[in-house]
């Protein structure tokens, strides 16, 4: 038995810190839940950095192999009398990682706290109780041997399918056979750039968080904050599995049980493109007394895969998924909260789940393809439309008039990140275009051209100061245009869009337009990265 234990010790995981003592009662005080960082004894210390280091090697020869092997074949190396040399020195380096690997084991099978924890994930993931998870939730490990806690295939649901769930796409514009053979080939240089482009630099410009080396240089600010949730938070980690094969890493902190008046309440937080739930906006909505559960993209953190938009649909689908089955969560009771980039998982979602409570969009945008091209060269215009459209389409706007329940705009008034000129133009801001495309969408005949311009006056204001001023400029009364809306919605209980408006005069759907836009909209006076304080967070306007 001593023997496998030792086996397991050589293949075992990188043990990074241990939250508290598996036999601690969890009702225990804050204070006493401190955890400790592992600190690994002399033979595996030395070890480990002779593995890291070798890895990091691995990778560096890995990304350069083509300007090396391009390199060795100018000078001749590449042939069958020197290859039979390198190849032998290959397999000796091997022959000493894997004894270097055997010295690692030994040194951890010397150590009891290692030992202790190899022990509780064995039995894990053999007997997967609520008891053995308890245990095994003290620790942060390599997140690839965590035992899965819920998969896509344990619930049937029409969204989910081998295939991937669904999402919206720009319908194909074809006139004939002939036109479209000819089409395909004109275009087919473009397709290949642009598969090239996406699956390159285009993906890691657009989620700088999927960087290897990013993730490294933030390690120890995500083990951080990941303790601090564990700790302070009694927060739950879980792995669950898409219907692509993903591995989405999660966590859950659960307040049904404090009895605050927001604790009933789950909000799911979908971070932006270089963040994580260890130090992203989860921290928001647990100022704010809410149940969390934060989730990370595909290919962050402990997440498998890569954030392509069909990817990142999948993992929210089995994010919402466990937040139904497993939490006991209803679709009513959850709020969809989004930083950033994370409006497109967010939009998704109460699209595809219309059920859900409201979502709150934070310094979101409505398309990606003007921020896009607001970044790229404009030779250069074609081929990103073509690739935003076909690898990257995230149409926030889109999805979101799909939804019926109530939404909250957050607009970031000093935004450097999503507008198109520059932050001194708040009206280049494309959280602008985002709450103009949903008014529009649900009230038509409140925002004809008068309505619009209204709206865009107001939205030019940078000040609050600003912003009164336009709405005391067109008398808006708050009370007339709300019995205006409840009484037309008294009426007809239809869903969007409504037709209110149309027998109405020009200064009465200015005013109405006015209403809507501050009712769905609030402006928070910061930069794109500044965190969204809790008193900031409020839920969503309902009539």
């Amino acid at each position: 038995m001593a023997d496998w234990l030792w086996v397991r010790c050589v293949f075992g995981p990188h043990l990074q810190r241990i939250h508290r003592p598996p036999d601690q009662p969890r009702t225990e005080s804050r204070s006493s839940r401190r955890g400790l960082n592992y600190r690994p004894r002399g033979l595996e210390k030395h070890t480990d950095s002779i593995i890291g280091w070798a890895s990091v090697l691995w990778s560096l020869s890995y990304y350069s192999s083509p300007l090396l092997l391009g390199y060795l074949y100018r000078k001749g190396y590449i042939c069958s009398s020197k290859l039979v040399p390198v190849g032998q020195y290959v397999g000796t380096a091997l022959v000493c990682l894997l004894g270097v690997a055997c010295l690692r084991g030994w040194g951890r099978w010397r150590n009891s706290e290692y030992v202790q924890f190899i022990s509780i994930l064995e039995e894990a993931k053999k007997n997967h109780t609520p008891a053995n998870k308890r245990k095994l939730r003290c620790y942060d490990f390599d997140f690839s041997y965590w035992p899965v806690d819920f998969s896509w295939k344990e619930v049937s649901n029409p969204k989910m399918s081998k295939g991937g769930v669904s999402l919206l796409k720009p319908e194909p514009k074809l006139r004939g056979t002939a036109d479209n053979v000819l089409y395909s080939v004109r275009t087919l240089p473009c397709h290949i750039v642009g598969y090239l482009i996406a699956h390159s630099f285009g993906r890691r410009m657009l989620y700088p968080g999927s960087v290897g080396l990013l993730q490294k240089a933030m390690r120890p600010m995500l083990q951080q904050g990941q303790a601090k949730l564990i700790e302070e938070f009694d927060g739950q980690r879980n792995k669950l599995v898409a219907c692509d094969g993903n591995e989405i890493d999660t966590m859950f902190v659960d307040r049904r049980r404090d009895g605050g008046p927001n604790g009933q309440t789950l909000v799911i937080c979908c971070e932006g493109n270089a963040g994580f739930y260890e130090v992203g906006c989860m921290n928001t909505p647990l100022e704010g007394g809410y149940s969390v559960l934060g989730w990370n993209h595909p290919g962050f953190g402990g997440s498998t895969g890569v954030p392509f938009p069909q990817n990142e649909a999948n993992a929210m689908d089995v994010v919402v998924q466990f937040a139904i089955h497993k939490l006991g969560f209803q679709l009513s009771d959850i709020v969809i909260y989004a930083w950033s980039i994370g409006g497109f998982t967010a939009s998704w979602a109460v699209m595809s789940y219309p059920e859900i409570q409201a979502i709150v969009l934070d310094a979101s945008f409505d398309d990606l393809l003007p921020l896009a091209l607001k970044v790229m060269p404009e030779s250069w215009k074609p081929l990103v439309q073509h690739t935003v459209r076909q690898y990257m389409n995230l149409n926030n706007a889109e999805q979101l008039i799909k939804y019926q329940g109530p939404v909250l705009l957050i607009r970031r008034t000093k935004d450097e990140i999503i507008t198109t000129t520059g932050p001194e133009d708040i009206m280049s801001n494309r959280g602008n275009d985002l709450l103009l495309r949903l008014l529009q969408f649900r009230y038509p005949k409140i925002m004809t051209d008068e309505g619009i311009r209204a709206v865009r006056q107001w939205l030019g204001a940078s000040s609050p100061l600003g912003e009164a001023s336009v709405y005391s400029g067109y008398e808006v009364d708050d009370d007339w245009c709300t019995s205006v809306l409840q009484s037309y919605q008294a009426d007809r209980d239809v869903s969007f869009p409504w037709s209110v408006g149309e027998d109405m005069t020009l200064e009465g759907r200015r005013q109405l337009a006015l209403f809507l836009a501050r009712k769905y909209m609030r402006n928070f006076e910061s930069t794109h990265c500044t965190p969204l304080p809790a008193a900031e967070f409020h839920s969503p306007w309902r009539l």
